[in-house]
């Protein structure tokens, strides 16, 4: 019962391994590897994908990373492993992305990722810091969650998913901004959870004790 954190030199792995062992220990939910090796990948009970940066960029890392995406499919795709996403790792879910470029992303839940353009000029972007969630959809991942908990963003960017029922949740800034998709056995923050104290460490619980 492994959760397995892919390295792909693309996201900040000390503190996403440190958050994730302490829920794991805390609650018996097995260990916690950080790898990057396919063999690793494809025979864990769950997997998670960080990413920090830009989109372009990461999709090239990952993919650079030879076998990787390909053992995340067989297990998240044909193996229905349990899935997390975190910041650029939830973008990549989307059909493409238009940070810089147009970048084909993995289409596990279809829709774009675009710039963030707030009604209110004033606001700046980056979007950063603390936002109050806002629950669109039920999902276990919410569990001790509510409509007006907090998490903690960084970014330019965010997803806009096709299919209405896969936006589990948003925040307000000027405008709806995505906060986390989920389809199946997959789901993504766009926020990060180990920098989200409270909230952030109970999202890791559920997901770490999630069965699709």
């Amino acid at each position: 019962m492994t959760t397995v954190i892919v390295d792909y030199e693309s996201g900040n792995l000390h503190s996403a391994q440190k958050a994730f062992q302490k829920m794991a220990d805390e609650t018996d939910a097995g260990p916690v590897a950080v790898t990057s090796d396919p063999d690793v990948i494809r025979t864990a009970s769950r997997i998670v994908l960080p990413g920090d940066g830009a989109f372009p960029a990461c999709r090239r890392e990952l993919f650079d990373h030879r076998g990787v995406f390909e053992a995340m499919e067989e297990a998240v795709i044909s193996g229905g492993r349990p899935f997390l996403g975190i910041c650029i790792g939830m973008q990549m879910l989307s059909s493409r992305g238009h940070e810089y470029e147009e970048t084909a992303g993995f289409d596990w839940i279809p829709g774009e990722v675009v710039r963030i353009e707030p009604a209110d000029p004033a606001m700046k972007v980056p979007h950063m810091g603390w936002n109050d969630l806002v629950i669109d959809n039920p999902h276990p991942i919410f569990d001790g969650i509510k409509t007006g908990d907090h998490a903690y963003f960084v970014h330019s960017y965010h997803m806009r998913p096709a299919d209405p029922a896969h936006l589990l949740a948003h925040v307000e800034y000027g405008a709806p901004i995505t906060a986390i998709v989920g389809r199946d056995n997959i789901v993504g923050t766009q926020f990060h959870p180990e920098k989200s104290q409270t909230i952030g460490l109970r999202l890791i619980s559920n997901f770490l004790h999630w069965v699709p």
